[in-house]
This record gives structure tokens, C-alpha cells and sequence, in this order.
């Protein structure tokens, strides 16, 4: 918890101090931020760094398959009301890159830490988290992650007697039965516009019951629990009732959703929600997400989209026809090799949009494309799918590496 005495034996501050210097040559390099490789570094001579690096900080993890990057910065813009945050806030979410960003926050008040889902239980112990925010869980990385339903069930043990508050969304059955094994559940109605991984009760296997915005199975009485903080149009509602304006520049109804629960985390650390709620107007964009950048005289909006319920929200927020759509699809190990996603994205929601196809996987992408029936160029580069593009701002949309790769080639 918060505090002032210094928590660093001389083993972790070598392990901070040698962590550092192998980040920098990676910088040098040309490798990147060198977070990951930095905190390795450190662990493999403090194993128990991260923990002593969290003992003075009071710590909210965020944890889901979409939104988990946002969110935290949401929730870190919130809290700096409060004091000095520290956070990953680039998305180096695995032990290592969580390690190498709370080292260089010594004289912070707050840990706003983005956590990947596999690792969530594993931090939770190393840093003693006040609060803890899980927003959705949906199908993503089979090859690494496997199916929805362990990770859900890895999350519901690993939380189970956790003194965190659990800052939860009711709208997804995976998470709430997830966040169940937890004494002190804080439930959100952000909503769930993906529900294809949650047909089947995770209590018993039977199958869901979804009118409206409510569920339950029948079979064994699991139900969707009453929120007490709720996304309502542009409002989010507290649990007293009262309605707050939602005010931010990045766009579509789940960033709304991320900012509902930003604010419900603020509230577990005495930011009142009117406060935490203009701080996050300040966010423009995250680590280059919604960015509209210019790239060879045209306006490229950029886009991130990793699994099936990242394109549908994607989709959601993008402009409508005939504004031209680039899509970049690889499969590297930060992706995960598997591409079967594909064909559980809806690709006919573009139709009336010109596409363009390019990355590693444009003809798995392009296959896809084709049993949609709908129109598209495949490309070898960008500058390539700029000249095959109309007039007019392009709306960009890849999945993890190929993000970064149009990133750096439109030097972002």
C-alpha cells in the first residue's frame, strides 16, 4: 500500500539499475522501447521485484480481451486527480513490461496496470491490487490463450479470497462468473455487443437465455446480477442515481463503456466521477489508436482490431460508405498464428466501402473477403493502397503487429 519507506532491497535496486541499462542499448538499437527485455533482465536477478516495486503503490489492474489498453489510460488520466500515477501505459501488459513500468515510478502515489488476461491471477498476488477492473472476455490467441471459458475459469480461481474490490461488467456471463469466487463485486452495465462466446452458462453448460439486454440460464439459476453503475446513452449513472455527461474524444459506443468503468474504478479511490470523467476528455488517443495521421498528402485514420468482437466494434465506429477501408491482417507470435478468427468476423457490414487488403495473412484475409462477396484490392505495401484508394479520409484498420507496422511507416 501507499506509503514512503523505500521498499527496494540492494539486490532489486541492481535489478532495476541493470534492467534499465539493457532497455537503453534496446533503444539504441532500434529494438523498440525495451521494456520487455529490460524487465526480464530484472526479474531474472530479483524474482520478486514486481512485488516489492507495487509494496508502495496502491494498485487497480485492468484486465480483458478488448479495451484493456484504453481503459487504463481512463482510468490513470482519473487518478492523477488524486495523486501521481505510474503505469504500463504503452501495453507491455506481461510480467516483464509491467516490471519495467513500475520501476520508473518511485515517487508515485498510484499502479494503473494493464494486465494480459493469462497473467492476471499471477500479478494480482505479486502486487496486492486494491481494485481490480474486468471488462469482457471473448475468443482471441487461441493458439496461445485457449478458449474463453478456461481463462475465465483461470480468473475465477485465481481471485478467489482476493482483498481487491473487483470492478466488474454484468453484461458479460464469462465475467461475472469470473468475478463470483470475489467478496467484493462492484458491478458495471457497460454492455456486451459480441455475445458469441457466451451462449452457454459458465456455471453448468446450459444454454444462455438472452432477451434484451438481461440474461440467465435456466438450468441452474445464474443470472446476470443487478449493476450499480451503468452506461446509459452518453450519461454513466452511479449508484446513487445521478446521471454524469460523458465527454471524450475518442470515439464509438465502446470507449463510452471503458469510460463508465474508469469512472467506477475512480470511485473505489475517492475521485467523485464528475472529476474522474472530465480528466479523461484529455485523452486523444492511445499508444496510437483513433490517431488520424497524414501519409502521403492523404488523412489515415488508425484503427486497432485484434479478434472477432475488436472488427465488430471497429465497425461500429468507422464512417460510412464510400469512405475507402484499408485492412491489415498478420499472424505473427504477438498475434497469435492462428487466423480462423476471420471467419468469425461479419466482413459484409463493409459492404458499400472500397477495401484494400494488405499484411502477412491478405490472402487468408482476401479469402475471407471473397465468401463475404464483398469488393476488394489486394495490395503488396500502403503506399501501394493509397494510389488504389478514392479521394477522402481512409479509415485503417489492422490487428496487433500489423498496427505496429503501419505505425511506423507512416512514421507514428
Amino acid at each position: 500500500m501507499a506509503g514512503n519507506s523505500d521498499p527496494l532491497t540492494p539486490r532489486a535496486k541492481l535489478a532495476v539499475t541493470a534492467g534499465r541499462a539493457v532497455a537503453a542499448a534496446s533503444r539504441a538499437a532500434g529494438r523498440g522501447s525495451g521494456s520487455v527485455i529490460g524487465g526480464r533482465v530484472a526479474l531474472k536477478l530479483d524474482p520478486d521485484l514486481l512485488a516489492r516495486l507495487a509494496q508502495n503503490l496502491d494498485c487497480v489492474l485492468v484486465s480483458a480481451t478488448n479495451g484493456k489498453t484504453t481503459t487504463t489510460r481512463l482510468i490513470a488520466e482519473a487518478l492523477r486527480a488524486a495523486g501521481p500515477v505510474v503505469s504500463n501505459a504503452l501495453g507491455a501488459n506481461m510480467p516483464a513490461g509491467i516490471t519495467s513500468a513500475l520501476a520508473g515510478g518511485s515517487e508515485s502515489k498510484f499502479g494503473v496496470i494493464e494486465v494480459d488476461e493469462k497473467y492476471l491471477a499471477g500479478v494480482a498476488r505479486d502486487t496486492d491490487p486494491k481494485c481490480i477492473a474486468l471488462l469482457n472476455l471473448s475468443r482471441d490467441q487461441l493458439d496461445r490463450a485457449g478458449e474463453t471459458r478456461m481463462l475465465a475459469e483461470n480468473w475465477r480461481e485465481g481471485l478467489a479470497g482476493s482483498k481487491a474490490v473487483i470492478v466488474a461488467n454484468c453484461d458479460d456471463p464469462l465475467v461475472v462468473w469470473a468475478a463470483s469466487s470475489s467478496a467484493n463485486v462492484i458491478w458495471v452495465a457497460a454492455g456486451q455487443m459480441w455475445k458469441d462466446d457466451a451462449w452457454s452458462c459458465p456455471s453448468c453448460g446450459g444454454v444462455m437465455q438472452r432477451p434484451g439486454d438481461d440474461w440467465f440460464c435456466n438450468e441452474c439459476g445464474f443470472r446476470r446480477p443487478t449493476p450499480s453503475w451503468a452506461l446509459s446513452g452518453d450519461h454513466v449513472l452511479d449508484p446513487h442515481g445521478s446521471a454524469w455527461p460523458i465527454h471524450l474524444q475518442l470515439p464509438g459506443r465502446a470507449n463510452k463503456a471503458n469510460a463508465a468503468s474508469s469512472a467506477a474504478v475512480a470511485a473505489v479511490f475517492g475521485v467523485p466521477p464528475q472529476v474522474a470523467l472530465e480528466r479523461m476528455y484529455q485523452v486523444q488517443a492511445v499508444a496510437g489508436r483513433y490517431d488520424v495521421v497524414q501519409y502521403q498528402g492523404r488523412d489515415l485514420r488508425l484503427l486497432l482490431a485484434k479478434n472477432p468482437a475488436g472488427w465488430l466494434e471497429t465497425f461500429s465506429l468507422i464512417d460510412p460508405p464510400p469512405t475507402p477501408v484499408i485492412l491489415s491482417v498478420n499472424a505473427r507470435s504477438a498475434d497469435g498464428t492462428d487466423t480462423s478468427w476471420l471467419w468469425d468476423v461479419d466482413y459484409t457490414r463493409l459492404t458499400g466501402h472500397p477495401i484494400v487488403v494488405l499484411g502477412d495473412r491478405k490472402l487468408d484475409l482476401a479469402v475471407r473477403l471473397e465468401v463475404a462477396n464483398q469488393q476488394f484490392q489486394v495490395c503488396e505495401d500502403l503506399d501501394q493502397a493509397l494510389q488504389l484508394c478514392p479521394p477522402g479520409r481512409i479509415e485503417v484498420i489492422a490487428n496487433y503487429t500489423a498496427f505496429q507496422d503501419l505505425r511506423r511507416r507512416v512514421g507514428n
